[in-house]
């Protein structure tokens, strides 16, 4: 039988998650541990209740909503994503990837659908990066890939820790118990928009995703010395901002002679001081993105930034420092759920296509502890990470619709 998706209700509840913002619609922010967070979990803590799921929060507010199967033996199959959202952004990323999975659940238990798997639906404490300067918070301690010491210590711009910030939104315990083991999942399946073009533009309804690049995020740090515009003559000046300027510039011209084809490199980043137009820069700050789905490709990027880094600074006279902010490897998706979401969509009568998600998600955490794959639905001119950040309607029942069979697939 065919899972009947209620799409008014979906958009409704969509529409209604984007009210906890602390900007007004159409843009939504949410950052993690917020009033308008804090908010946006109770409604999503309503909606599992409604949904007879079994809901528990682990230390750093991971939620975990699950739907129990006849066979307590055999591992869970896992769903989910997540609801902050950076300043002035949309109100489809993540949150596709959360209230989705609840209407999949709901269309599975009207047509009298019982798993022998439990299905978990996970909603991961702070994706983005934008509280702490680090994107996937919930799902690297889910992992193992973040020590819970560094994590507690972590601090806003005001520094204030992550510890404070999850004490007072009433998550507490040791950040060590929040770690799954290996195996915790049988599968993990993340429903997304692409934010991209690619769906769109070739009028497919369904990617799945077969890889994940993942980033290293650099901070290089050049020191000079400053004086004034007018007094330093040029022969004299050892100008930070000009050896940062030439830092960028080799970002490019390395990814695009080292890096494999979807290899991308960005200096995101670019602080300056003291930031005044008549004094010469003495220190400059750059924070570089680089990903690529090929490991050892990316590597060989950031050894030659490296060198490039050190030559720079001394051709130039200037102190430098290279920090890495982060390093994680790309994520293989599961074959077998690959196919999975391709039969579901054949059942379900749409198009489907494999592709590489560029962006990374928790999936890549998540892969570490499972088998992962990810869902995409085309979202309007690839737009994210800002307010006319749209999916259609039938796209989202397309998404909502596969998720559902792929899930049922996955847990009978």
């Amino acid at each position: 039988m065919k899972p009947a998706i209620d799409l008014p209700r979906l958009l409704a509840e969509i529409d209604a998650l984007a009210l906890h913002s602390e900007t007004p619609p159409p843009a939504v922010t949410r950052l993690v541990f917020s009033p308008e967070d804090r908010a946006a979990r109770a409604t999503l803590n309503n909606l599992f209740d409604q949904a007879g799921l079994v809901v528990r929060t682990d230390a750093v507010g991971n939620t975990f909503a699950r739907w129990p199967g006849t066979d307590p033996n055999r591992p869970a199959v896992a769903t989910g994503s997540h609801i902050d959202a950076i300043p002035n952004a949309g109100k489809f990323d993540g949150v596709v990837g959360v209230l989705g999975p609840i209407e999949a659940i709901r269309a599975l238990q009207a047509i009298g659908f019982q798993p022998a798997a439990s299905i978990d639906i996970i909603l991961f404490t702070s994706e983005e990066p934008t509280r702490f300067g680090l994107g996937c918070l919930g799902s690297r301690l889910l992992s193992g890939r973040l020590d819970p010491a560094r994590a507690d210590a972590l601090a806003d711009r005001n520094g204030k820790t992550l510890a404070a910030w999850r004490t007072e939104a009433g998550f507490s315990g040791d950040l060590a118990s929040v770690r799954l083991p290996q195996g915790a999942y049988g599968a993990f399946v993340e429903l997304h928009i692409e934010q991209g073009p690619l769906l769109e533009r070739d009028g497919i309804a369904i990617g799945a995703v077969e890889k994940i690049a993942a980033p290293a995020a650099l901070r290089v740090r050049l020191e000079g010395e400053g004086g004034h515009a007018g007094a330093v003559l040029m022969p004299d000046r050892r100008d930070a901002s000009l050896g940062a300027a030439e830092v960028a510039l080799a970002v490019e011209r390395l990814v695009t002679s080292l890096g494999s084809p979807d290899g991308v490199g960005t200096s995101g980043v670019f602080t300056i001081r003291p930031g005044a137009i008549n004094s010469v820069p003495f220190e400059a700050v750059l924070e570089i993105d680089l990903r690529d789905t090929d490991h050892a490709a990316r590597q060989a990027v950031e050894e030659a930034l490296r060198r490039e880094v050190e030559a720079i600074a001394t051709r130039r006279k200037l102190r430098f420092s290279i920090e890495t902010i982060n390093s994680d490897p790309p994520a293989l998706a599961d074959p077998g759920l690959v196919s999975a979401i391709e039969a579901s969509a054949a059942e379900e009568g749409v198009s489907c296509r494999r592709m590489i998600s560029r962006a990374y998600h928790d999936s890549l955490f998540m892969a570490l502890l499972a088998p992962i794959t990810m869902i995409f639905i085309p979202c309007r001119n690839g737009y994210s990470h800002r307010p006319d950040e749209h999916t259609a309607p039938e796209a989202l029942r397309d998404g909502v619709a596969v998720l559902a069979r792929t899930l049922a697939r996955l847990a009978s």
